[in-house]
């Protein structure tokens, strides 16, 4: 295992301790809202204190990307940090949030870790190595077809009505198509669920780069594919992303091409 992806799970177990040692905590802890729907807690800021710390002792020479604090620092190496995914899933006690960490060189990522504190999951992937789960190699799902998959999504909360009736038209569109639709709520873990093979495919619309660029290498390493809804590999920019074993994410781009047109 690279040194790197060792120093970002040592991080990430960090960050995941913190959140379960105030999960018993809930109803006092200090929150304020972003955006829209869109929320920091202090769990949220501990997190990434700690995450960056543990990097910064190894690496400090190497450049931040963070969701709270921004970016920071001139490198070719750039850590992309969520320190905790699925925000408003901890604010209410539902069990589903990660932490997630990916390293970029030069802008392509190298190493990715994700962290679910609650199963104690690691999640992690080195560029050209394959895709692990707690050590054990992980593959996509072998389904070939719509009909029986199960696909994960997320709900956006930042779109205009235009837009949101567009994904509503996605929405009913995979329901109608497959066996099920999920919407967990951290879509760091909707992508490694897609390499795990737990899910078949997974979409959403705008996302953060933070959200996506572990979850991506993974589902790469894992035989997976992931693009936008042009097919391009842009989507670290416009946070529109469609994921999925290869023929279930050739399919499920199709069902969702003619919602999507002039999203990305």
């Amino acid at each position: 295992m690279h040194g790197m992806v060792n120093i970002a799970i040592r991080a990430a177990r960090r960050a995941g301790g913190i959140m379960i040692r105030h999960l018993n905590q809930l109803e006092t802890l200090p929150f304020a809202e972003k955006s829209q729907n869109d929320f920091v807690t202090q769990v949220d800021q501990l997190a990434e204190e700690a995450i960056i710390e543990v990097i910064k002792d190894h690496y400090p020479e190497h450049a931040i990307l963070a969701e709270e604090s921004g970016a920071s620092g001139n490198h070719d190496i750039q850590w992309i940090i969520d320190p905790l995914d699925g925000t408003t899933n901890f604010m209410h006690g539902f069990p589903v949030f990660s932490v997630s960490i990916a390293v970029a060189e030069r802008n392509e990522l190298q190493h990715a870790v994700v962290y679910d504190p609650m199963r104690q999951e690691i999640f992690s992937a080195s560029r050209g190595q394959g895709a692990q789960l707690d050590g054990r190699k992980i593959r996509v799902s072998k389904r070939t077809t719509l009909k029986g998959s199960l696909i994960a999504t997320g709900f956006p909360y930042r779109l205009t009505e235009s837009k949101m009736d567009r994904y509503l038209g996605m929405l009913r569109a995979v329901m109608v198509e497959t066996a099920g639709v999920r919407r967990p709520g951290s879509a760091a873990l909707d992508l490694c669920y897609v390499a795990a093979g737990r899910v078949d495919g997974f979409w959403e619309l705008g996302l953060n780069k933070w959200d996506i660029a572990a979850g991506a290498l993974i589902i790469k390493e894992a035989g997976g594919r992931i693009s936008d809804f042009a097919g391009s590999d842009a989507y670290l920019e416009s946070g529109n992303v469609v994921a999925g074993a290869p023929k279930i994410y050739s399919g499920l781009s199709r069902l969702l091409a003619p919602h999507a047109r002039g999203l990305d």
